[in-house]
């Protein structure tokens, strides 16, 4: 049989031998260690963030320092959660099938299947006298499909009295037990009882977790820079295109913070649909693909904010209005934006987890916006876009022309919040065939939002504020000239909204200079 060609794989599980993989040992590692100290713990993640394959290198470096029985509740049908007498011969019937691929003990191995156990007495028995003298390892993937079940929730109540029995009498038991899904399982009795699924018994307390002796899991499981390299390494050995390993990586970071799917797909699109365009123009062109796709990972971020009023209104003022308030990550609204990895904490506030979701989200206020209102006159595009380079400033004086009109039809209230809405309304259509921009969230709050657009080998910095005074105007200048300064850039615009009603002209221009750094000012 001949020799596979490894390829980069974003539908499933990751194998080393057939994809090319992001080195994830370390990560492993430090798994590794919480397992020997024999912890009970739930890696909770976003959805296609890398946990089934972590719990497969897992699987493969421990096989043979301790017993490992790996499942998952994906494929075993919903009727096996209908009663304890379905679930606990289901249940052992997969751990037995899962050991036979690893080790050749059948008569071991056979032992685990009891069609007779039918409660969860019975089967906290015969883990133990399985257990005994064994050092068990227990991995079950995708436990979210059993979330909705009470008799997973009384499984887990089952694991739990039998860890708390091995630390006060040593029962035999499972050594660890690690669960994959999007979930904290610690809250999955809180879910049930708020989705109808679960009704207390008489004496049973809404805050008893039948999962409260898991440790808290904080292992990173996005990929750094450096991680990402370790990829295209492993692709650069196969291929020799002479790529600069470290930009590329970089700049795929930049892009996604780390996020497995994202940093994958953008490697696959480079290779299958840009013909090995391994350079940093390469990457922003694949980053531009992923935006204007469909699939699973965006439908699952849109269908949550277009079902999900108070999520979505959390996050357009996140983004769109660079509302900071600092939040409890108690809160619903905010604790379901992290578990999703909507959301991230970064320097102590929240933010957009990542660019690519920060370009695909406002584009999705600006396609509502355009729907609702269809203002924009796609016909100017030629006035803007001149020998194939993008003009800034005609387009900022285009933008003036436009925002004069809405000005007389719209209140001031109204303005305030949607400023920066209809800008990005305004923008999108004009650089859509070959460009796109994302939002610097480090740079959003409600005082300004700065804007980065690429266009063909052109780059714009913008930052967009409302005018708060002269005092507040020199220090935008400052902060402009700063961050033009840090992306190496001479040349900002600056697009400032006055909504003094004494104004006597609909907008002005002025050039800047503060150091090497030329700024372009419109105010409207």
């Amino acid at each position: 049989m001949g020799q596979v060609m490894r390829h980069f794989n974003v539908t499933g599980l990751c194998m080393p031998a057939e994809d090319y993989m992001v080195d994830i040992s370390g990560k492993v590692n430090e798994i590794i260690k919480l397992i020997d100290r024999r912890s009970y713990f739930t890696i909770n993640r976003a959805r296609q963030y890398g946990k089934t394959t972590t719990l497969a290198a897992l699987k493969v470096a421990l096989k043979d320092r301790y017993t490992v029985a790996s499942i998952s509740f994906e494929g075993i049908g919903d009727e096996s959660f209908e009663s304890t007498e379905k679930f606990c011969p289901v249940f052992l019937e997969s751990i037995s099938q899962s050991m036979s691929y690893l080790y050749e003990d059948d008569e071991y191995i056979g032992k685990w299947r009891n069609d007779s156990i039918t409660d969860f007495k019975l089967l906290s028995n015969h883990i133990s006298k399985m257990c005994k003298n064994r050092q068990l390892i227990l991995f079950i993937d995708e436990v979210d499909k059993a979330s909705n079940f009470r008799v997973f929730v009384n499984f887990l109540g089952m694991l739990r009295d039998k860890f708390l029995t091995r630390k006060e009498r040593g029962t035999p038991t499972f050594h660890s037990v690690v669960l994959a899904g999007l979930h904290d399982i610690k809250n999955i009795k809180l879910k049930m009882i708020k989705e109808g699924t679960y009704t207390l018994n008489p004496n049973e307390g809404i805050e008893n977790s039948p999962w409260n002796i898991a440790i808290k899991f904080n292992i990173d499981m996005s990929f750094s820079p450096d991680e990402i390299a370790t990829m295209l390494v492993e692709y650069e050995k196969d291929h020799n295109t002479n790529m600069d390993i470290a930009s590329i990586s970089n700049e795929i970071y930049k892009y996604t913070s780390g996020y497995p799917f994202l940093v994958s797909r953008i490697c696959q699109c480079i290779d299958e649909e840009l013909i090995n365009e391994w350079n940093v123009v390469g990457v922003q062109k694949a980053v531009k693909l992923l935006i204007s796709e469909n699939n699973t990972l965006f439908d699952d971020l849109f269908k949550n904010i277009g079902n999900y009023h108070e999520l979505r209104e959390y996050i357009y003022k996140l983004l769109m209005l660079g509302e900071t308030n600092k939040l409890s990550p108690n809160d619903p609204v905010i604790s379901w934006a992290l578990s999703h990895a909507f959301i991230k904490i970064e320097n102590g506030r929240y933010a957009i987890s990542n660019k690519i979701f920060e370009i695909c989200i406002a584009d999705y206020f600006i396609s509502i916006d355009s729907r609702t209102n269809g203002r924009i006159d796609y016909t100017m595009r030629s006035d803007v876009v001149k020998g194939g380079r993008f003009d800034m400033e005609q387009c900022l004086i285009k933008f003036a022309e436009h925002y004069s009109e809405i000005f007389n039809e719209k209140d001031i209230k109204f303005l305030e919040r949607e400023t920066r809405l209809i800008f990005l309304s305004f923008l999108k259509p004009l650089i859509n065939n070959n460009g796109f921009y994302h939002i610097e969230s480090q740079f959003t709050d409600e005082k300004r939002m700065d804007i980065v657009v690429d266009y063909g080998k052109d780059q714009f910095i913008i930052e967009l504020k409302i005018w708060r005074g002269e005092k507040y105007e020199k220090e935008a200048y400052e902060q402009l000239a700063g961050y033009v300064n840090s992306k190496h850039k001479t040349e900002g615009y600056l697009l400032t909204f006055n909504f003094n009603k004494n104004k006597n002209q609909p907008y002005k221009t002025e050039r800047i200079k503060i150091g090497d750094v030329s700024i372009f000012e419109l105010v409207v």
